[in-house]
């Protein structure tokens, strides 16, 4: 066990907010070894910068900031930005300058365009900057999108939202004080196979859903809350349920066309196990539709590997084997006894397609698909469901 560290009240009532707070003594059983702050990482192993910089931007494209530059930011959404004609790699906010400036060279951005999280509030004067990606640990994200709404700029958001539904009210309400745009990086919801799934199941072409399956879940290697930001409570919230079981939440979501009535679920933690000290290792849930359907989500960082989403319904099955990765989706949909394969597109446009959807959004003022409301929606249904766990009974929304 970790040694134990004290919450602020604020934090306290915030975890408490969320079912974050397993009982009288869940202070002892999950201390919290790290401070919310941002810092700067050395470069992700495995990382390769492009060899030269992009052309110059057109007129009317849209200028973004990275905030956080791990290994999410430099493999898929920076080079997924560098692809698109609607935006472009504008400024780094970072905590470390080496790294910064290594990276802004590969994409073209200005030294004084690169920030800390010491001088970011400098970024409110920078008219080359018209939004911000935030993509640091979950537990941040409410603040640093304060922060950007106060300077001025429009924010996507990685997911989850936040870690409460009360730090997602602070982040919409800041949004609505700014009159700027607010969006979770949703990707699935730009994806061909996840988008296919969604026309399929609305057009019934597995007669009335009754069931829906997910397991999203892997094996995390050695570490503790100190080494990996994902096994802290105080910037991950419970932990997986939040991280890779998100994608499930939503999946059932999506396929369904409803929100969920009733919620049971369970938690597992291994003993002596310092990669859960501070966060669960297995989250189980159970979610009932008003239709009658009924969604099994496991979501786990002690489990085999998985990424699938199921449905049968009363005429057919849905089987997505990965359903949710970065590449690699596999569709089978089977009515009468006969597997038909789907190949609805390539799953790589999902990182262009949502930067091309919020850039549109931003220079049209058009709505945003995957908005504040949505994340509230899911962190609501994320609270729900740890309260579930911790009193062993159905919790009613």
């Amino acid at each position: 066990m970790s040694r134990p560290t004290h919450f602020s009240r604020r934090r306290l009532l915030q975890l408490a907010a969320a079912g974050l707070i397993i009982g009288p003594t869940a202070e002892l059983a999950f201390g919290r070894s790290q401070s919310l702050e941002a810092t700067g990482q050395p470069i992700p192993r495995g990382v390769t910068l492009p060899a030269s910089p992009p052309e110059a931007p057109a007129s009317d494209s849209v200028g973004i900031a990275i905030i956080g530059l791990g290994g999410y930011a430099l493999r898929q959404m920076m080079p997924a930005i560098q692809r698109t004609q609607s935006c472009h790699v504008a400024g780094l906010v970072s905590g470390n300058r080496d790294k910064a400036l290594a990276v802004g060279r590969a994409y073209g951005v200005p030294e004084d365009a690169i920030y800390s999280y010491e001088n970011f509030d400098a970024i409110a004067t920078d008219d080359r900057i018209d939004a911000v990606y935030i993509v640091l640990p979950s537990g941040l994200h409410a603040e640093w999108a304060e922060k950007s709404f106060a300077a001025g700029k429009h924010v996507l958001c990685e997911k989850p939202m936040a870690l409460s539904v009360a730090e997602c009210d602070r982040m919409i309400a800041a949004s609505q004080r700014a009159d700027r745009k607010l969006m979770i990086g949703y990707r699935c919801h730009f994806e061909p196979y996840n988008l296919a799934a969604m026309d399929l199941m609305r057009s019934g072409a597995v007669g009335d859903i009754e069931w829906i399956g997910s397991k999203h879940q892997y094996t995390m290697g050695p570490t503790s809350p100190a080494q990996n930001w994902r096994a802290s409570r105080a910037l991950a919230g419970g932990g997986p349920l939040e991280d890779y079981g998100l994608y499930g939440v939503q999946a059932a979501l999506y396929l369904t066309g409803e929100l969920p009535a009733r919620i049971s679920a369970t938690t597992t933690t291994p003993a002596n196990d310092p990669r859960f000290s501070e966060v669960f290792a297995t989250v189980e849930s159970r979610l009932e539709f008003p239709s009658g359907a009924v969604a099994e989500l496991s979501t786990s960082y002690d489990l085999p590997g998985s990424n699938e989403a199921l449905v049968r319904g009363t005429s057919g099955e849905l089987i997505m084997r990965p359903a949710t990765s970065y590449g690699g989706q596999v569709m089978t949909l089977v009515r009468d006894g006969v597997s038909e394969p789907l190949t609805p597109g390539d799953p790589s446009v999902q990182f262009h397609r949502m930067m091309d959807h919020f850039a549109s959004a931003v220079r049209s003022n058009t709505p945003i698909l995957t908005d504040g409301v949505m994340g509230r929606r899911d962190l609501r249904i994320i609270e729900a469901t740890y309260q579930a766990a911790e009193s062993g009974r159905v919790v009613t929304l």
